[in-house]
């Protein structure tokens, strides 16, 4: 059998927006593959329920995303940046009987989220809009000579968030469009210098959406959830919610909405209160479920409203009905996508076993079977490792530092490693935290193996055994790594309490976790504890940096798109609410505060060779973090290296350009190899070139090439 490789993202199908037929017949879904070391190959697929073989439903040069079956399923609207000499994303239409599909949109902004009426004549979605092209009717219709919305030149802002994703959005607003279908007329239903969110039917005649009005919205988590009324050609607010963003979804008689409670609004989690629009009572359907509501969506079909959750490292599907909640679907996996139909709901996963795939069930979560096999081809010949779960103690109350010994403590980030937090106020306790252990391919409990230890972003966020990280974890095993991670406290799927106890305390409490975990793992014969390694991205980015300034433990480090100075990320981010909702003070009030628990505070205290990866065009944690804490360890004689990615944004692990993300991976391997003890002959095999350099070697010229610094 042979082993996973970096290299081999390139033949990684995954799917995508699945979407069950109203007969419930068929399943729509989007096979996305990398196409070159630039771009993507992203086509609608369609497969029967009942049995048989993908089709190719889409055909065409761009990219297809988003179909969207009509209610009498004889036509499919999908979103694609075919037929144009931009990228511009535009609306088209197919029917499902055969025939070629159409454009039916021209406009500047970009279509997304489109959703049919009920009856099947119109077609919402929302694009983003500058009041300009808003005035002149360019949002309507692009005209017909070239268009080009040029960026400002100089770019004067006055908005709080400017530029998110990977992109300027400069006074560009969401709005929402509804398309008659027959005779492609466009009408912009929303207006104002607010972003508009979550647009849904409620009846044929009726749109609900989120807004964000006040002096200030960009720094508001406050809407207004509006029903427009199309006939009549007005707008009234029914409700308001508060969080990051609302979810919704509608019948002609109930609204169904997420909110989250401001206070300390990023830890806490999302509920879902329903609204009967004919006696106004709202019922809060998610209170007896100490979970929050996955992004995932809402759907309701039948007198049921259909959910997802987090739980416990796995992804499970819900309904609420007039009898309460009730889980749908729990099979292990790790949803993540689902729609639903009278007589089935189709989802996709990823398991252990598999990067993803369609599978079908019953609405109630019964016979469920597997509609898909992807990468049956691939991986017919590799060998894919199955991952151990694991519990263990927090280790609250032990050091953070796994050769210490038990009962000794250094949670004061000002105490030298070793030293004893000796505040009064500090209560040991015991948590359950769960994590998982890969081994490589063909393990032998009689060697050792280094230990690759991955800490996941968020912090907010959940690790499964799949999911988006499958190739990368089986990636490390398969480079002779025993790789274990976690979802320590801060980590959703274990309830709000555990969610909510890295407030104030992002480094020391998921430290005292992870390292309890490591501790574990290491005390394994088959673990070399004196060789390892440790990475993450976004929080597990600065979780890594603030490792390595707490401890001398692991070997190599790589620290990826990584938040290491707060002050400065709360004032370039497009999230600087996190650091308000986890922290509960901003840069002004606490400055010696926030300073205290940035990992770049203790960059003179790092000795692990620690590599730091970041993107150009990340907007979420703009690059000047990755600079600042790369330059203070170079000046204080850290072995290290900045590689910055051209045209990338906080994506680049998961949906950067194909050639980035496998570059990324095979730096991450070079890396741990170059400073691990272990010279394991078959895990060195068709490696590239070591880029584990200590800081007074030459490097070579392929790496001066392509490494900004």
């Amino acid at each position: 059998m042979n082993r996973i490789r970096a290299s081999e993202y390139h033949d990684i199908a995954k799917p995508s927006d699945p979407r069950v037929s109203p007969d419930g017949d068929r399943v729509a879904f989007v096979r996305r593959v990398p196409e070159d070391d630039e771009s993507y190959d992203a086509t609608v697929y369609v497969v029967p329920v009942g049995g048989g073989e993908p089709r190719q439903f889409t055909t065409g040069e761009g990219a297809d995303s988003q179909p969207r079956w009509s209610p009498s399923g004889d036509r499919l609207a999908f979103v694609s940046t075919r037929g144009g000499d931009d990228d511009r994303p535009q609306l088209w239409i197919l029917p499902t009987s055969g025939g070629e599909a159409r454009r039916v949109t021209d406009v500047p902004g970009g279509v997304s989220n489109p959703e049919w009426s009920p009856d099947g004549e119109r077609l919402l979605f929302t694009q983003s809009v500058t009041p300009t092209e808003r005035e002149d009717g360019i949002d309507l219709e692009l005209p017909d000579e070239e268009y080009e919305r040029d960026p400002p030149d100089p770019r004067v802002i006055d908005r709080h968030i400017y530029r998110a994703g990977a992109r300027y959005i400069d006074d560009a607003r969401n709005h929402v469009y509804v398309l008659d279908t027959d005779t492609e007329e466009l009408e912009r239903v929303t207006d104002g210098d607010f972003d508009h969110v979550s647009a849904t039917w409620g009846d044929s005649s009726t749109v609900f959406f989120g807004v964000k009005r006040g002096a200030e919205p960009d720094d508001s988590m406050t809407f207004d959830v509006d029903a427009y009324d199309l006939d009549a050609g007005t707008a009234e607010t029914v409700t308001e919610v508060t969080g990051w963003m609302p979810m919704l979804a509608a019948t002609p008689e109930t609204l169904a909405y997420t909110w989250t409670p401001l206070e300390n609004a990023s830890m806490r989690q999302s509920e879902i209160d329903v609204l009967d629009r004919e006696t106004g009572g709202v019922e809060t359907v998610t209170d007896d479920i100490d979970r929050t509501v996955s992004a995932l969506g809402l759907e309701f079909r039948e007198d049921a409203l259909y959910f997802a959750t987090p739980d416990e490292g796995r992804v499970v599907l819900r309904r609420a009905t007039d009898d309460g909640v009730e889980t749908v679907l729990d099979t292990g996996g790790h949803i993540d996508g689902f729609s639903v139909a009278s007589d089935a709901v189709a989802f996709t996963q990823s398991e252990w076993d598999h990067p993803g795939d369609v599978f079908a069930a019953t609405p109630g979560g019964a016979e469920e079977v597997r509609l898909t096999r992807l990468n049956s081809d691939y991986l017919d010949d590799r060998a894919v490792s199955e991952p151990e779960e694991l519990w263990f103690e927090n280790g609250e109350g032990d050091s953070t530092d796994p050769s210490a010994e038990p009962g000794q403590t250094n949670t004061d980030p000002s105490a030298e490693p070793g030293q004893t937090n000796t505040d009064p106020s500090a209560e040991p306790g015991h948590t359950e935290i769960q994590g998982w252990v890969l081994t490589p391919p063909d393990f032998d409990p009689d060697e050792t193996y280094p230990l690759a230890v991955e800490i996941h972003g968020g912090p907010h966020a959940m690790w499964s055994t799949a999911g988006t990280m499958w190739h990368e974890f089986q990636t490390l095993a398969a480079a002779g790594y025993v790789v274990f991670w976690s979802n320590p406290r801060g980590s959703t799927g274990y309830g709000e309490a555990f969610a909510t106890a890295i407030e104030r305390d992002w480094g020391d409490v998921t430290m005292t976790d992870v390292m309890a975990g490591v501790r574990e793992v290491a005390s394994r014969e088959y673990v070399d504890e004196d060789d390892a390694f440790v990475t993450g991205g976004s929080f597990g980015g600065y979780m890594t940096g603030w490792i390595v300034g707490h401890t001398d433990y692991f070997d190599g480090a790589v620290a990826q798109r990584g938040v290491y100075d707060l002050s400065s990320f709360y004032g370039s981010t497009d999230a600087f609410k996190l650091v308000e909702g986890d922290f509960g003070t901003t840069p002004w009030e606490e400055p010696d505060f926030l300073w205290e628990q940035s990992p770049v505070a203790y960059a003179d205290r790092v000795e692990t060779p620690t590599l730091v990866v970041h993107a150009d065009n990340d907007f979420r944690v703009p690059v000047n973090n990755g600079e600042m804490f790369y330059l203070f360890m170079k000046k204080n004689g850290v072995d290290t290296r900045l590689v910055r990615y051209p045209r990338e944004g906080h994506e680049l692990s998961r949906s950067g350009e194909p050639g980035h993300v496998v570059d990324r991976l095979e730096r991450i391997v070079r890396w741990f190899d170059g400073y691990s003890a272990h010279s394991d002959a078959e895990r060195a095999l068709d490696r590239p070139a070591n880029d584990g350099l200590s800081a007074g070697d030459d490097e070579d010229e392929d790496d001066d090439t392509d490494t900004e610094s």
